[in-house]
């Protein structure tokens, strides 16, 4: 079987999942980057010698080759790309293509009523239903937006992003443990962008609460962005600069490294989150997560008080009250850590996503497609936007 996976870019997402497909296909597998990575991404630490990668293609640099790749693959994986011309051939040849997705309406569903929206979606989805296509949802809202455009129905997919699980010994998990009982305050990360929609602002309120409730805390807040200034401001307005650490941009490795220290790790996204990779990580890591419903991943990866806390999308007082509750139970926050953990080394990593993606990749070409039962490739099923955090805290 020849495979090739279209997308953006190479990325620390993305390649541990390429690097099993490559382990399996050899050379009958490519990653096609179409476009150069941001300079942003650069500077937050998302590159690295990806040229030397095998199974690299840049569409950009031999548009020829890259073409040829996709026309001749048994199965193509197309997706973080929004230039559809790339595979416009192969749609209308009804040759066999997996897309996957983030959010259609990540700024409101009510955007879906755009006469020339709908006509895009008909023309790049809808009319393709009947066709060999088939959607991995990378997020738990997407498939709500895919079926308000009446897409794909019955080939929806649950997917995600994988960055790299790394699995710790019993010994290690102890170690990590061991170090987080001897703190003699809660540590609690938050790391990603500093914008808007990820609302960093939200550390602030945390720590007026904790401070009211005499909870003893250190915030590591790593990033940069545009409200870095803004929220230093008020550290400083507050004084609050003992207890909230501006970090400012660091790799991912060394946020790694950060999270296995950490009590509790804070996803405060709001729904243009797709999916929020750092959340697997910290996950990877034993962290007890506090997360908002409306970040694409958490629906997907976190059961409340099972593995993780879920809060509805700003409320920050009530993330904070989750955040209190933790730190008066340490055996619990603990414990949350350690299904986190289990979680991801069940299924939810990046080498069983690849063999099932290989396996599903052989059905489709013997017509025969079919859902796991649970985890990557599992049935994406419909749960409303406005009906979602309801049904992940149980209320409904």
């Amino acid at each position: 079987m020849k495979l090739a996976f279209v997308s953006n870019y190479i990325n620390h997402h993305q390649l541990p999942v390429s690097r099993v497909l490559y382990e399996n296909l050899g050379d009958n597998y490519t990653f096609i980057q179409t476009e150069p990575m941001e300079e942003e991404r650069i500077r937050m630490g998302w590159g690295g010698d990806f040229d030397s990668l095998p199974f690299l293609k840049k569409y950009y640099e031999d548009e020829y080759e890259a073409k040829k790749i996709i026309a001749e693959s048994d199965i193509v994986v197309f997706g973080g790309c929004e230039d559809e011309s790339i595979i416009i051939d192969r749609l209308n040849e009804d040759k066999p293509v997996i897309r996957y997705s983030e959010r259609l309406y990540k700024e409101g569903q009510w955007k879906w009523i755009s006469p020339r929206g709908l006509v895009k979606k008909y023309k790049d989805h809808t009319r393709f239903n009947n066709s060999r296509v088939y959607l991995l949802c990378a997020g738990a809202y997407v498939q709500d937006d895919f079926n308000i455009i009446r897409a794909y129905p019955g080939k929806r997919f649950k997917w995600g992003y994988f960055p790299e699980f790394i699995s710790y010994s019993d010994d290690e998990r102890k170690e990590r443990r061991d170090r987080r009982r001897e703190h003699d305050v809660l540590h609690i990360l938050w790391a990603g962008r500093m914008i808007g929609w990820k609302h960093p602002e939200s550390l602030i309120e945390l720590a007026t609460y904790l401070d009211a409730e005499g909870i003893g805390y250190k915030i590591t807040i790593v990033g940069d962005g545009d409200c870095k200034d803004k929220i230093q401001s008020e550290i400083t307005k507050k004084s609050l600069s003992d207890k909230i650490e501006l970090l400012g941009a660091k790799s991912p490795d060394e946020v790694r490294e950060l999270m296995n220290d950490a009590d509790v790790y804070i996803l405060s996204s709001d729904y243009r989150e797709g999916w929020g990779a750092v959340l697997n990580e910290a996950m990877n890591a034993g962290c007890a997560i506090v997360a908002s419903h409306a970040a694409g991943a958490v629906p997907t990866l976190i059961k409340h008080r099972q593995n993780g806390l879920i809060f509805p999308s700003g409320d920050y007082k009530k993330m904070a009250s989750l955040v209190a509750e933790l730190s008066r139970d340490q055996k619990w926050r603990l414990s949350l850590g350690e299904n986190a953990y289990e979680t991801l080394e069940g299924g939810w990593n990046h080498e069983e996503a690849a063999k099932r993606l290989l396996k599903l990749s052989e059905a489709i070409l013997e017509d025969k497609p079919f859902f796991f039962e649970s985890g990557p490739l599992s049935e994406a099923r419909v749960i409303r936007q406005k009906k979602m955090y309801k049904k992940l805290v149980g209320l409904e």
